[in-house]
């Protein structure tokens, strides 16, 4: 799809000249103003769905650090964009979308993981019961809807239609169709698109409700891993490195605190989250959550989670020039629960 690429370089060229400006304003930090760290972390939420830094502020895993909701997002690409702009201070996205804008040289790191794939929660491909579609050659002429594009679904589908013998031109025939998160389930089911991407809760409560199977998902074809992390601009960090390390270890300890505690136990302080943050949201989802996918304890970041996407983008040619070395992208120094005080 020429135009969705044409599209992103124009959008990640337009944030690299918005985050000039930012960081000439002071990017969102009264550091220079006597030393002071700033305390609160303006970010993007997700509808019906609790992030893990909102887990972490509910559970006083934060301290004195404080989030500032100021909207929501509905992919990872934009809200590691609001993140280079300063619209932001922190946002989460899969791992080759960080790749992607650290490529057009905008100065962001990755410091904690956040989602990923295992066992129990992963990303799938659905159709519905009567569809033909069954392998990759099935799919050539279709639409498959998913949340963004230039993420974790196109890389990973692209990564199994490759596997399964299609060309770069009979891919190109296969129709990526940007849905809210929320609309992909109804849209399958009214036929609108072919193939469903579904992940989370939201894709629990999709087969909970019957009628639709699985073609594979990201979990069958890579096994567990760590699909995503939290983005801080490197300028940010170097001015709040005590505000980034509490966020960081706060994540981190959200994620073990989940990992550990009954399902039960999870899902109820969740439920109560959305009731306390009032935004008139459906708190139906985060039944069905059963865990975060983050394989590193947490949220370690390793290279393997930045490898494998850079080796995809170099070879579909989204890449230019010299492949990033994966230790530039992220930095686990920050993350006490992970290193216990250490790290790179």
């Amino acid at each position: 799809m020429p135009s969705t690429r044409q599209s992103l370089r124009r959008t990640l060229a337009a944030a690299v000249t918005l985050l000039a400006l930012t960081a000439a304003a002071g990017c969102g930090t009264d550091a220079a103003a006597g030393g002071r760290q700033t305390k609160e972390l303006r970010y993007q939420g997700s509808v019906g769905q609790v992030t893990l830094p909102e887990l972490a502020a509910d559970l006083g895993y934060l301290g004195d650090v404080k989030l500032n909701w100021i909207g929501n997002v509905t992919g990872g690409p934009a809200d590691i964009q609001a993140t280079a702009t300063g619209q932001t201070d922190f946002g989460g996205a899969f791992n080759g979308a960080i790749v992607k804008l650290r490529a057009a040289n905008a100065p962001i790191t990755a410091v904690v993981a956040y989602y990923g794939s295992d066992a129990q929660t992963f990303q799938g491909y659905y159709v519905l019961e009567d569809s033909p579609i069954r392998g990759p050659r099935d799919l050539i002429g279709k639409k498959v809807g998913m949340n963004t594009l230039g993420a974790h679904a196109e890389a990973v589908l692209k990564t199994w239609l490759v596997k399964g013998g299609l060309t770069p031109a009979e891919i190109a025939k296969v129709e990526l169709v940007a849905l809210p998160p929320v609309n992909i389930e109804q849209s399958l089911r009214q036929r609108q698109i072919d193939v469903a991407v579904l992940g989370g809760v939201i894709r629990d409560k999709a087969v909970a409700a019957g009628g639709v199977r699985t073609v594979f998902t990201d979990y069958e074809l890579l096994g567990a891993f760590s699909g995503g992390s939290y983005v801080f601009r490197d300028d940010f960090i170097k001015r709040n490195p005590e505000t980034v390390r509490a966020f960081v270890t706060g994540v981190g300890r959200a994620i073990e605190w989940a990992r550990t505690q009954p399902r039960e136990t999870v899902i109820a302080r969740l439920e109560s989250i959305i009731a306390k943050r009032g935004r008139n949201e459906d708190p139906s989802l985060v039944r069905y959550w059963k865990s975060s996918g983050v394989a590193g304890k947490g949220g370690l970041i390793s290279d393997r989670e930045f490898t494998t996407w850079i080796d995809w983008l170099a070879g579909s040619g989204e890449l230019k020039g010299d492949r990033p070395r994966p230790a530039d992208l992220y930095t686990n120094r920050f993350n006490e629960v992970a290193t216990a005080g250490g790290g790179a």
